[in-house]
C-alpha cells in the first residue's frame, strides 16, 4: 500500500502534473471528448504519463478518454508484470490493450536488434490506433530525451532536430503528442518513486544506449559549467537566429 505523502511531496506531485498540463494546454494536445492512446513500455515515464493524464482528467471541465497499449514482443526477453499493469489501468479507468508481436530479429540483417524491435513496436501502435479509430498517440518522452536527441542529431546527422511536442502523421490522420516534454528525467524519477510504480520484470539484453549515453554525458558536462544548460539547450530550439549562422 502506498504511504501517505508529506505536504512537500504532495506539492512536488502537483507541480509535475501542472507542468504536464502546461505542455498540453500550450500545444492544444487534448480536447473535449478526445480519445488518447498512451504507449506504455512499462518504464517510469510511460506509467507516469498514464497517471498524470488520468489525475488531470478528474479536475477538468472537459472529459477525454484514455487507452493504453503495451506491445509484447515475444522474441525479445523484455518483460513487465502485465497483471500489475492491468490492475493499475483499472484503477485509473484506462482501457488496456496488450498486443503480441515478433520483431523477427533473425531477419533484421545488419540493423541492431533495438532498432528493429523499436520500429516494429511503433508499427504495431500505429496499426492499433488506426483500427480503433483513435487519432492521438501519446509517448512519455521528456525534456532530457529532447535535449539528448538534439545533441545526437547535430553530431551524427549534421541536423538541428529533435522530438517535437506534437507531430501530425499519415496526412493528419494521427497526431503524436508528448505531454511530458517540459519535465526533466530527474523529475520523472522522483515522481515514479513517490507513486511507487512497479519495476520491469526483465530488462532487455539487446538495449543499446551507447550513443545516447555519450550525448547525456555531453549535456552533463555543459550543466557542470552552467546549471541552466539543459533548459537553455531545450529553449534554444525555439530561438534559432538564422542571421548569425554560416
Amino acid at each position: 500500500m502506498r504511504q501517505k505523502l508529506t505536504k512537500q511531496e504532495q506539492a512536488f506531485v502537483q507541480k509535475v502534473r501542472q507542468t504536464a498540463g502546461k505542455a498540453i494546454n500550450q500545444n492544444q494536445m487534448i480536447g473535449a471528448d478526445d480519445t488518447v492512446m498512451v504507449a506504455v513500455s512499462g518504464g517510469k515515464d510511460s506509467l507516469a504519463l498514464l497517471d498524470i493524464l488520468s489525475s488531470r482528467r478528474k479536475g477538468m471541465p472537459i472529459h477525454y478518454h484514455i487507452h493504453a497499449a503495451h506491445i509484447i514482443t515475444e522474441d525479445v526477453p523484455y518483460q513487465i508484470d502485465t497483471e500489475w499493469l492491468s490492475e493499475f489501468c483499472n484503477k485509473l479507468d484506462v482501457t488496456l490493450h496488450l498486443v503480441k508481436t515478433r520483431a523477427n530479429l533473425e531477419t533484421a540483417g545488419k540493423k541492431k536488434p533495438c532498432f528493429a524491435c523499436s520500429r516494429n513496436r511503433r508499427k504495431e501502435l500505429f496499426q492499433l490506433t488506426h483500427s480503433l479509430g483513435i487519432k492521438k498517440l501519446a509517448f512519455g518522452h521528456h525534456l532530457d530525451d529532447a535535449v539528448e536527441t538534439l545533441v545526437m542529431n547535430m553530431a551524427q546527422h549534421a541536423n538541428i532536430s529533435s522530438i517535437p511536442a506534437q507531430l501530425s502523421m499519415f496526412e493528419n490522420k494521427l497526431e503524436v503528442i508528448r505531454p511530458l516534454i517540459l519535465l526533466t528525467n530527474a523529475e520523472m524519477k522522483e515522481y515514479a518513486r513517490l507513486m511507487k510504480f512497479q519495476s520491469l520484470k526483465k530488462e532487455c539484453p539487446y538495449e543499446d544506449h551507447t550513443i545516447r549515453q555519450k550525448a547525456r554525458g555531453i549535456v552533463e558536462q555543459m550543466t557542470s559549467i552552467n546549471p541552466k544548460a539543459r533548459i537553455n539547450l531545450f529553449n534554444s530550439m525555439k530561438k534559432i537566429d538564422f542571421e548569425y549562422l554560416p
